[in-house]
This record gives C-alpha cells, structure tokens and sequence, in this order.
C-alpha cells in the first residue's frame, strides 16, 4: 500500500502595514490590490476605491489613516536598503507613507523605517529625489502609451486645432515653455469651456465631462523621450482611458511635490518614550 501523501502547508501571508502577499508554490507572489490594472496593463494610480472593499492604511510617519492612492509604499531589499514600490506589487513587508515628498524625506531622518519593520534597514541618500524620479518616470510611461493609443498630438499648430474640435482632456506644456505661448493655448482652451456645470449641460442634453487640465508638471526632455519627437514643449492630451491614466499619475506627483503631510486622522497609539514617530 503507497504511503499517505503529506498534507500541503497552509498558506501564510506576510502581512504588512496595508500590503498584502501569499506564498504560492515556495514562491512569494503579490496579491494586486483594487487600484491595480489586470496583469500586462499598468495600476492606476491614485484611485480611491474604498466603496469598493480596499481597505486604508496607516502612514508609519503620521498615523494618518489614508487610501493606499494617498500613501507611497516601501520594502526592504534582500540587502537590508528600502526601496520604494510605487505599484504596490513587491513581495514582503512593507511601510507605508504620505504620499508627500516631506513625509517620506521625514521618514527617513526619524528612523520610522527601521521601527516599523523592526529590523535594521538602510536608507538610501537622497530617497527624496528618488521617489520624485519614480513617480516622473510613471508619469512619461504613461504618456507614452496614450501616444500609442493615439490620444496624444504635439506641436503648437496641432494643439490648437485639438483645442478647436472640443476633445481635448489635457493640455501639457514643458516646464521650460514660453509663458505667453502657454497663456495663447491656454486662453483658447479656457475660452471654449462653459461657464459653468450648468451650462455645459443645458448645451449637450447631458452631464458635462470633467474639465480638461493643463499640467506643467514634466520637462521638455522628458516629454520628447516619451512621445519619441525632439524638442516637445506644447502637447494635447485626447479624451480616453490612457488619457485618464496618464492624469492620475500626474496628481500623484504633483501632490508629493506639494509637501503637505496629511494630519493624523485617529489618536496615535501609545508608544514607549524612547520611540517617537
């Protein structure tokens, strides 16, 4: 008679201050969390989905209870260095920040990574500059699939002739740009919208769309790289999902840049004197 196979170990999970992960087959895999996108497409960022059962998590630094769209989350690397995980898919046991470049800068001055994961951890110099990188990076990713969904026109001229057909989701100007040719796009898109919600629907018969924004957020540099032209200084985003990705991934860098740490949104817990977070 063959001998009883042994039962198969229980999952268990490395449980975090808000991430979540399973061990499957002796390998660690992240479990995607509501924000995030079926695998082969990228997360949405800064989608608050907790209508639909995300839960919050708690900033390491503030004790503020947050949407994970609200807070940055960092691992430990293999070699002790915090990593920042932008898409909230990295296995092990995570920290989880305001999503504000002071917060995180903050972080790592009061040692709150090095309390919350309970073991010694190395912060790399310049974290800061770091995560304004990752999140920039993101933000051309993006970019670059709305230009390859063909949601994305450049140049002045076909700007304006965007502006004209009434599509237009986004308009997006270098860092670098000339003010007044800005402020001419700029006047031309303005002067198209209604006035108000009201008008916009006694004009269509329907609820109006939202209001197209204009971000100044990127670099030329990093605007050519991502359409793969030279010299991008004016940009028009289309209406579309790519589009809407690409605007998330916008207000999450521009909020870490912002620095305003969000307060506390419950008492913070009772910690022994010799830990201060």
């Amino acid at each position: 008679m063959p001998p009883t196979p042994a039962p198969a170990p229980p999952r268990r999970s490395d449980g975090d201050a808000g991430g979540r992960a399973q061990h499957t087959m002796g390998q660690l895999e992240p479990v995607r969390t509501e924000d995030q996108a079926p695998d082969g497409a990228p997360p949405v960022a800064g989608r608050r989905s907790k209508a639909a059962g995300e839960s919050e998590r708690t900033c390491a630094l503030t004790r503020a209870l947050l949407p994970p769209g609200e807070l940055i989350r960092f691992v430990r690397a293999p070699d002790g260095v915090i990593t920042p995980d932008l898409a909230r898919r990295l296995p092990g046991r995570g920290v989880w920040i305001s999503l504000s470049r002071d917060a995180v800068e903050k972080a790592g001055e009061q040692n709150v990574f090095a309390r919350s994961l309970k073991q010694p951890v190395t912060v790399p110099p310049g974290l800061g500059d770091l995560v304004d990188r990752l999140l920039t990076g993101r933000c051309t990713q993006a970019l670059a699939l709305a230009n390859k969904a063909g949601l994305v026109v450049a140049g002045f001229a076909k700007v304006e002739a965007a502006i004209g057909k009434g599509s237009v989701a986004a308009l997006i100007h270098a860092t670098e740009a000339s003010a007044d040719g800005a402020a001419k796009l700029d006047g031309r898109l303005l002067a198209r919208l209604p006035r108000t919600s009201e008008d916009a629907e006694q004009a269509s018969g329907k609820a109006p769309a939202q209001r197209p924004i204009i971000a100044t957020d990127l670099a030329g540099r990093e605007l050519s790289l991502a359409l793969g032209r030279e010299n991008v200084v004016h940009a028009a985003l289309i209406q579309g999902g790519a589009a809407r990705y690409f605007l998330s991934e916008v207000e999450r860098l521009r909020r870490y840049r912002s620095s305003i740490v969000p307060a506390a949104s419950r008492p913070p817990r009772k910690r022994p004197n010799t830990e201060q977070v």
